[in-house]
């Protein structure tokens, strides 16, 4: 096996992240889709652990379903990039150092209490992907664990709007957005987007030409980085809160909504409860280019249940709805839309006295975040209409309030989840 000091690591760093380098306790690392961000964290992990065998390290996201949903794939490709195979060993879901007692580890905050975090007192590096879905609750019980004399944590996001926890750790917002560099004594946070990444491809460039064209609202937040809109702008603004709740008998039986994904858009489901006019969502499924034979079970392991239950779906897709009646799905019907009905279901949703969201359903509070109405760029009015985007799961929660936005709401009393 060859000596760790003899061997050479041909990394290519990009301009962008050379402030980054000098250490610094928190490391941040925000922008738009296709900047590096996630590359150069991988790199620079699977570059500690060469340099360290007993390096510990482990890759952080809010909710981590399952392994495959980790930045796990994207080391091991760095790993069989930069030739240093005979360095790692993977375990199960752990990459191992062949060469000390060094491991890469990943994990969902969710999933962790006070007491369980507490496992990852000794390591020497986390890496948060994805920290723009970081609850506060995850930021404080992460920040003081990783605290071994050296350690470092480093986040990756997209920003979406300001006031984000991860976005107050590096006091970053939209007073800083024409900042490449927001630093203090313990923290850098790097502002980089696709047209700074040297290895870009001509399908990643094509691709972001092809948005700023078709697209131009969505354009800088997607690939600029930019925040998504103006919280003045943001439809649930102030409406709704993200946090932990147990459906009990006096929820009543659940409301279920669908919307079918195309092309790029996610297929999405819903579980939500009413009870004293406020609404709670309980359960998401959220899942791109998912197959029509795939979608019942998909449902079903999401939203445990769901095949018992009345599922209203959007009536643009007969054959889709008849299909899955017939596999998987037998009490799915469609709801019929009529001219306004969009605004009339965010009208109705506005009804309720707040909404309350599970932490498990991490794409539903993205979309609440995010979904707004049009902002004139020359004047930054508040347009009336409503950007076409983070609607998906919104849809769903339209189509499974149907029977109640043309009548009065009633209360729903029977089985809980």
């Amino acid at each position: 096996m060859p000596d760790i000091e003899e061997i050479e690591l041909d990394i290519k760093t990009p301009r962008w992240c050379l402030p980054s380098l000098k250490p610094k306790r928190y490391k941040g690392f925000k922008g738009g889709r296709s900047s590096g961000k996630s590359h150069f964290c991988a790199e620079g992990l699977v570059e500690q652990h060469i340099l360290n065998p007993d390096f510990r390290s482990v890759g952080i996201r809010e909710i981590q379903k399952s392994i495959k949903n980790s930045s796990m794939l994207l080391i091991t490709d760095k790993i069989k990039a930069l030739g240093v195979e005979s360095y790692f060993t993977v375990v199960g879901s752990e990459i191992r150092s062949t060469q000390g007692t060094g491991i890469i580890t990943f994990q969902g905050m969710q999933d962790h209490t006070a007491e369980s975090i507490k496992s990852l007192e000794g390591f020497d590096l986390a890496w948060v992907d994805e920290a723009q879905s970081l609850s506060k609750r995850s930021m404080e019980l992460l920040l003081p664990t990783i605290r071994k004399e050296g350690s470092e944590i480093w986040f990756g996001w997209n920003p979406e709007i300001e006031g984000l926890p991860v976005e107050e750790l590096f006091n970053v917002s939209e007073k800083t957005v024409g900042q490449r560099v927001v630093e203090t004594e313990d923290t850098i946070c790097i502002h980089v987007n696709y047209l700074d990444n040297p290895f870009l491809t001509d399908t990643a460039l094509k691709e972001a030409e092809r948005h700023r064209r078709n697209n131009p609202d969505t354009f800088d937040h997607v690939w600029l980085g930019m925040y998504a809109s103006k919280h003045e702008a943001q439809i649930f603004a102030d409406k709704y809160e993200v946090k932990d709740f147990t459906i009990e008998s006096s929820h009543g039986d659940p409301l279920h909504g669908m919307d079918f994904g195309f092309s790029n858009d996610p297929t999405t489901g819903i579980r939500l409860y009413i009870r004293s006019n406020v609404l709670y969502i309980s359960r998401e499924a959220y899942k791109k280019r998912l197959e029509l034979d795939d979608t019942a079970t998909y449902f079903q392991k999401e939203i445990p249940g769901i095949e018992n239950y009345t599922l209203r779906a959007d009536n643009a897709r007969p054959e889709s709805i008849s299909y899955l009646r017939r596999n998987g799905l037998p009490h799915i019907v469609s709801v019929d839309k009529w001219p306004g009905s969009i605004k009339d279901g965010v009208e109705f949703i506005h009804t309720f006295d707040n909404i309350i969201i599970h932490p498990r359903c991490i794409e539903t509070a993205r979309e609440f975040r995010l979904y707004s109405y049009k902002v004139d760029k020359r004047t930054g009015d508040i347009l009336p209409d409503i950007v076409d985007a983070y609607n998906h799961i919104i849809d769903g929660i339209r189509y499974a309030l149907a029977p109640l936005i043309k009548a009065p709401a009633q209360v729903f009393i029977g089985r809980a989840e």
